[in-house]
């Protein structure tokens, strides 16, 4: 019976039986069993406890466990105290930064009330499992490197076991919670501060380096790193004086690994142009990057590129976030850039990797593709060679989706940019004709940036990294349909009309026939007159009291029906609530096509805008009839004084007077956008159930503070069904501060509801 075949649990609070079993002890059951009690009445289920001691199953009350994952459960097994345990379950990030951790990683570990800086080489179990284990616990073996040599306990084997090969007492083995990352990856936070102690395995003798006196930049040869001292001893190109040879000490933040060009004797310098890209590492102007320097990573912006004289190599001009360069953007009296004073550095353009603040940290470099030059990628749209990826199913959604470091990573504003790329296009296709249609050659890029850094990764991998959406708004911005597209929050239906109507040309994807009229629209915002009865509308009752009011009618059935919510700006709110129609029925709503009479079934022949809000009918619903019915109906004395209408119907339907069979046109809901507090975040349907639901949120959680980075996450939500099969009674008698995880969010914040015919979608 292996770990995966059973579900784990651990007690968080004191049962009132057992009682000998304290707060954090561990229990499990056979995944097939625990399906089955779930299914019975009652909170109580019957368990194992780990280590097993007999065979006794413990009935416990369900309310006081938590459920793990088999990985929590293996990290968690590794310490021995129920306390310890409990108390770093609790700890989240803890875990989810443990989880995270792979061989080759560099780590300080706790010894002994001492943080010792190491390399991970082992993770894994220490003991052969046994069957009163059931489940081992996960162990890290790292190397100690540097200074922290020899203060170790272990050559890497354990109890006569070799888990790996290092030299005498410089291996440690301990359990996740005494091993911290030193440089935090940006998919897990950190779990305690990262040590004071500079890295210096980055130097070695004999490297090139390139090092700072009276912020004069100098070159030369690493001969000795004294750790100790904090310092570096250099063979010197030119010393101070500009002799040839000789030796410096330096501190060990005055060195940077790599040359930094000096100033040359010539200014024979080759500027490049804006599109010039590396090779491979997908980087240009206004790119955000990283470089590593002698003090640690340094992160800046990309402000120009060239060749320097006697340099083979392509060279880049860097802003950096801090005062840690050299110059103001000049090199030998010649502005190449312009930046605040020491902002600037000049440096190999092999030497920079895309910033790993906004990077996922299992991307894999080789798989980018670079950059294509303006007409390729116009010849690729023409020709119909663009990758096409599917949207993620229902089936995909938990592997590929689901957790922290998911979805689209927000960054500066982008949250209105984020929710409506997120919930259009993570698991539906039905606007994927948009990054498909031929465009202009002026804004094939922009489209490319939508298809291939965003929609693609997101169904692909789970993940866009937020320079991917900076770049598409830089591009917005750069056309000029906004100075602020970078900076500043908008609307989603702004940025939906600039990339629908602006740049990709779509056709409108609504028509409303009015007074004999079509009007063509991208979405449609409702509107209410002041006499509705309305106190806790379906987006169905919304949508045809919005009509009804207008005297709008649909002119054909739309691909994809994208509803504005009743709300004036970001604050006032008509309804506290809203219940999300998961399907629309736009049947009566249509202008042309046969209508079934709302009483008998028969041809409808007749429409009464009077009838809509009489009470005596069904409160959803334009009001048809027959005109047998409609004559029985209006000789009512309260409704003489109605006024039907002929109904447009086909002539080949006339005849028919026996009831009529009609095929209702219905539109599913697929996605919702909500906003609280000036922060957008986005709900997606994504499998027929009632509970499969997915919540978005761009920037749940952050790393660091400004130099840190937003981390997205992406979660399941299966509590929305669970109020969606609520009478309106109940769901009315809900108080939103009382209801389960993220529901509120959605019926209370509600902005956009997004709707799809299935029939239009590309990959159906």
């Amino acid at each position: 019976m292996t770990s995966k075949e059973n579900a784990f649990f651990i007690l968080t609070e004191k049962p009132e039986h057992p009682q000998h079993i304290n707060p954090g002890r561990i229990f499990y059951m056979r995944d097939n069993s625990y399906k089955r009690q779930l299914k019975q009445p009652g909170p109580f289920i019957k368990l194992k406890v780990i280590p097993v001691s007999s065979h006794v199953d413990y009935t416990i009350d369900l309310r006081c466990m938590k459920e793990l994952s088999v990985e929590e459960a293996e990290l968690l097994m590794a310490l021995p105290e129920d306390t310890d345990r409990l108390k770093w379950f609790k700890d989240k990030d803890a875990l989810q930064t443990a989880a995270g951790l792979t061989v080759g990683t560099t780590v300080t570990v706790d010894e002994e009330g001492k943080k010792l800086r190491g390399i991970i080489r082992f993770i894994g179990q220490l003991n052969e499992p046994s069957y009163n284990d059931i489940i081992p616990g996960t162990f890290f073996g790292v190397e100690l490197q540097g200074a922290d040599k020899g203060k170790g306990r272990t050559n890497g084997t354990y109890k006569h076991k070799s888990l790996f090969s290092c030299e005498k007492n410089c291996g440690v083995f301990a359990p996740f919670s005494r091993v911290s990352p030193v440089v935090p990856s940006s998919l897990s936070p950190s779990i305690s501060e990262p040590p004071t102690q500079t890295q210096t395995d980055e130097l070695c003798p004999g490297d090139r380096v390139t090092y700072f006196i009276s912020e004069k930049c100098r070159h030369g040869m690493v001969v000795e790193v004294q750790e100790d001292d904090g310092k570096v001893r250099i063979s010197t190109d030119t010393d101070e004086t500009g002799k040839r040879g000789g030796e410096v000490l330096v501190p060990l933040d005055c060195v940077a690994k790599g040359e930094v060009p000096a100033e040359p004797e010539s200014m024979d310098i080759d500027t490049l142009p804006p599109q010039a890209l590396a090779d491979d590492l997908h980087m240009e102007l206004n790119s955000m990057v990283e470089v590593t320097l002698g003090s640690g990573n340094a992160y800046g912006i990309i402000r120009w590129i060239g060749n320097l004289p006697d340099r083979n190599d392509l060279m880049v001009g860097l802003e950096l976030e801090g005062d840690v360069g050299v110059s103001d953007g000049s090199f030998k009296g010649v502005h190449l850039f312009h930046c605040p004073p020491r902002r600037a550095l000049f440096v190999k353009l092999s030497s920079c990797r895309p910033d790993s603040r906004f990077q996922n940290p299992s991307a894999n470099h080789d798989e980018m593709k670079p950059e294509l030059a303006d007409a390729e990628r116009y010849a690729e749209c023409s020709t119909g060679k663009l990758e096409t990826v599917p949207p993620v199913s229902t089936e995909q959604v938990n592997q590929r989706l689901i957790g922290q470091m998911k979805g689209i990573q927000g960054h500066c504003n982008s949250c209105y940019v984020d929710a409506t790329l997120f919930g259009l296009f993570s698991c539906s296709s039905v606007l994927d004709s948009m990054l498909f249609k031929l465009t202009t050659p002026q804004d094939a890029p922009i489209q490319r940036t939508l298809l291939r850094d965003i929609v693609n990764p997101l169904r692909s991998k789970g993940f866009v990294e937020g320079r991917h959406i900076m770049k598409l708004r830089q591009q917005l911005q750069k056309h000029g349909y906004s100075h602020s597209f970078t900076t500043e929050e908008k609307d989603p239906e702004e940025f939906l009309n600039i990339i629908m109507h602006c740049i990709l040309a779509l056709d409108p994807l609504l028509k409303l026939s009015a007074a004999g009229k079509v009007q063509e629209s991208y979405f449609y915002q409702i509107f209410l007159d002041q006499n509705h009865t309305l106190v806790l509308p379906t987006v169905q009752q919304l949508l045809e009291h919005s009509f009804h009011s207008a005297g709008l009618k649909l002119a054909e059935v739309p691909s994809c029906l994208i509803l504005q919510m009743p709300r004036f700006g970001k604050k006032f709110k008509m309804f506290d609530k809203i219940v999300p129609s998961l399907e629309l029925d736009i049947t009566d709503l249509l202008s042309e096509g046969p209508q079934q009479c709302i009483l008998c079934g028969r041809l409808a022949v007749e429409e009464c805008t009077d009838c809509f809000k009489d009470p005596a009918f069904n409160p959803t619903g334009f009001k048809v009839f027959c005109k047998t019915c409609s004559n029985q109906v209006h000789s009512h004395p309260q409704r003489q004084s109605h006024k039907p209408v002929p109904v447009d119907i086909p002539k080949d339907y006339l005849s028919h007077s026996r009831p009529y069979s009609l095929t209702r046109d219905r539109l599913e809901l697929f996605a919702v956008l909500c906003i609280e507090t000036s922060h957008y975040v986005s709900f997606v349907k994504h499998g027929p159930n009632s509970q499969d639901w997915i919540f978005f949120d761009s920037m749940a959680d952050r790393q660091g503070e400004s130099d840190g980075f937003n981390i997205p996450e992406v979660r399941a939500c299966p509590e929305v069904g669970a109020y969606l099969e609520m009478s309106p009674a109940e769901l009315a008698n809900q108080s939103p501060r009382d209801m389960k995880g993220v529901a509120k969010r959605l019926f209370c914040d509600a902005y956009m509801y997004l709707y799809q015919s299935t029939s239009m979608s590309l990959y159906r």
